[in-house]
């Protein structure tokens, strides 16, 4: 790729050269199976700590603040998919990955950016494959609490590990894991939609089957725990790192942007659950609230222990998504490495011992909580804010950065925001995580 950079002129758009066109897909996705994986890829275990990110906030600031952090979500999912597909344009190459993206922006952007392109990719590379692994952390942990729960309910007396239970699911989370084409997790994530839907609807049958109370509910929460609410919900959100990898796997890739397109659909779904789950989860209990609020539903009741079950193999089923976009890249840097005779059985190893690390971490750090507000401070906020607001200043840097240079200070404060999110929010969950261990 990069010696095709160096081969290309650098100039505007070829406007004639359609990307779509050029690109030879094996298993290409419809509209209707992009949007199942970009909706079950943003709608995992954030969505149920969104009442206690408006409990960190306040029931005012959270609202506006959800609403504000989902409207930058998908702006930073729009500057990522419209800057590659300009750069595909540009130098007729019919698709871009993230990382690929990066290096393509620098690379064609100004002559003192250039040196700069290798290292972009690298940088992005690694901080995608950095967030979607301790996703997958998180999932996990995620798991073994509700596991957990329902244990110490039907064996009365008996009180599991959580670390035990996180080790047993090992054998479920490498089968996903060898999965390698996107096509094949389809069915997984078709499943783990349904199984989400009607896990919400439990959640609001909680949520709603009593009057909601404003009494004794904060309208703005303190300085203190602010940062943690940033954090908890760019990591529920934000899901650039997913749109590109769905974008050029589509048979129309069209479809993926517009007014009604994949990407604005989703998110609209998305930001409305988020909303909805947020703020009257938090009406709801309060105070009480719980990192995850199916915590707080009362085990002993049918309802509750099915929303665990329902929720816990959703979120396993989109392990698969999670672990097949990092996977991809780190292992296609690899196998040139690797005698192509052995290269089926290497990625293999290699997809087990990259499970095996992910139970690992889980095990070792088992709270949901501040890891959730850790991953989405440290990973997220630079991957889905800071990042594609550089690759468009870079892309549009001689091609246009729009009246009074609006879309270059548009940009630096997103750049700041994110740099805010990680260093507050970074230090709140540390603070949090070193409290309870």
């Amino acid at each position: 790729f990069s010696s095709k950079l160096q081969k290309e002129k650098v100039g505007l758009e070829d406007v004639d050269y359609d990307p779509s066109q050029h690109r030879k897909l094996e298993h290409p996705n419809t509209y209707l199976g992009t949007l199942v994986h970009l909706l079950k890829g943003s709608i995992g275990t954030g969505i149920l700590a969104m009442p206690m990110a408006v409990n960190n906030a306040g029931l005012v600031f959270g609202l506006v603040g959800l609403i504000i952090v989902g409207i930058i979500s998908v702006h930073s999912m729009q500057m990522v998919t419209g800057a590659s597909q300009t750069l595909c344009r540009r130098l007729k190459i019919p698709s871009l990955a993230f990382g690929e993206t990066a290096e393509a922006a620098f690379k064609c952007g100004p002559p003192r950016f250039r040196k700069y392109s290798n290292i972009s990719r690298i940088i992005v590379n690694a901080v995608l494959s950095f967030t979607n692994y301790a996703s997958v952390c998180v999932y996990v942990v995620f798991i073994a609490t509700s596991a957990q729960q329902l244990v110490e309910y039907w064996v009365d007396g008996y009180v599991p590990n959580k670390r035990v239970i996180i080790a047993i699911l090992l054998v479920f989370v490498i089968p996903l894991g060898l999965i390698r084409n996107l096509k094949y997790l389809t069915p997984f994530s078709a499943i783990a939609d349904v199984f989400t839907l009607a896990s919400l609807g439990i959640t609001f049958y909680y949520v709603f089957r009593d009057p909601v109370s404003f009494e004794g509910k904060k309208l703005v929460g303190d300085v203190s725990t602010i940062p943690l609410f940033f954090a908890t919900c760019i990591f529920s959100m934000e899901g650039t790192g997913t749109v590109l990898p769905m974008e050029n796997s589509m048979k129309k890739p069209k479809q993926f942007v517009g007014c009604f397109g994949v990407l604005n659909v989703t998110m609209f779904i998305v930001i409305s659950l988020y909303l909805l789950v947020g703020v009257f989860g938090y009406l709801k209990y309060g105070n009480e609230l719980e990192g995850s609020i199916t915590l707080n539903f009362d085990i002993t009741e049918r309802p509750a222990q099915v929303v665990k079950i329902l929720y816990a193999i959703a979120i396993l089923f989109s392990c698969g998504i999670q672990f097949y976009i990092p996977t991809q890249i780190i292992w296609s840097s690899l196998e040139k490495k690797v005698d192509p005779k052995y290269q089926n059985a290497y990625q293999n190893i290699f997809r087990i011992v990259i499970c095996c690390i992910i139970v690992g971490v889980a095990a070792a750090v088992p709270t949901l909580g501040p890891i959730i507000s850790l991953v989405g401070a440290f990973g997220l906020s630079i991957l889905g804010l800071c990042i594609p607001a550089i690759i468009d200043i870079v892309t549009r840097w001689e091609h246009g950065l729009g009246r009074g240079y609006w879309r270059l200070w548009k940009n630096c404060l997103l750049i700041t925001f994110a740099f805010f999110a990680l260093f507050t929010g970074s230090y709140s969950s540390i603070l949090e995580i070193i409290g309870e261990y």
